[in-house]
């Protein structure tokens, strides 16, 4: 099972790292989406690929992984409005399925859902009802 979660971590981290360095190879995707009733969509925009690029790779490093998880969930929260704006105005994103956009809000949830376990001490067990 430990090496299950070191590979998962590293699923993580790499996902993270490479949509955080997208947001500045690709900008005018990630500033189409944000919904228009966010201010400063510029520095917000930037902020989120810091962010997700910064957690991404302290997430690989043991001291401040728990530390990043939390940051990947926050982020993912964060982020979540623009996910439901996509989902909401499909006529915006011809290029991506409408299905798609629905699929993307459950998903995200997945992601928090995997970022969560490793905010959890390595020894540490769920417990069992």
């Amino acid at each position: 099972m430990r090496v299950f979660k070191t590979v998962m971590k590293y699923l993580l981290a790499i996902f993270f790292i490479l949509a955080g360095l997208n947001h500045f190879r690709s900008p005018e995707f990630y500033l189409n989406i944000m919904p228009p009733y966010l201010p400063w969509h510029g520095p917000l925009h930037l902020l989120s690929g810091l962010l997700e690029t910064l957690f991404g790779a302290l997430l690989l490093v043991p001291k401040y992984s728990r530390v990043a998880a939390w940051g990947i969930i926050a982020v993912l929260m964060l982020v979540f409005p623009a996910n439901v704006h996509m989902a909401m105005h499909p006529e915006l994103y011809p290029e991506i399925s409408p299905v798609a956009l629905y699929v993307r809000l459950p998903v995200q949830g997945l992601f928090i859902l995997w970022a969560w376990w490793f905010t959890r001490p390595s020894g540490e067990r769920l417990a069992r009802a």
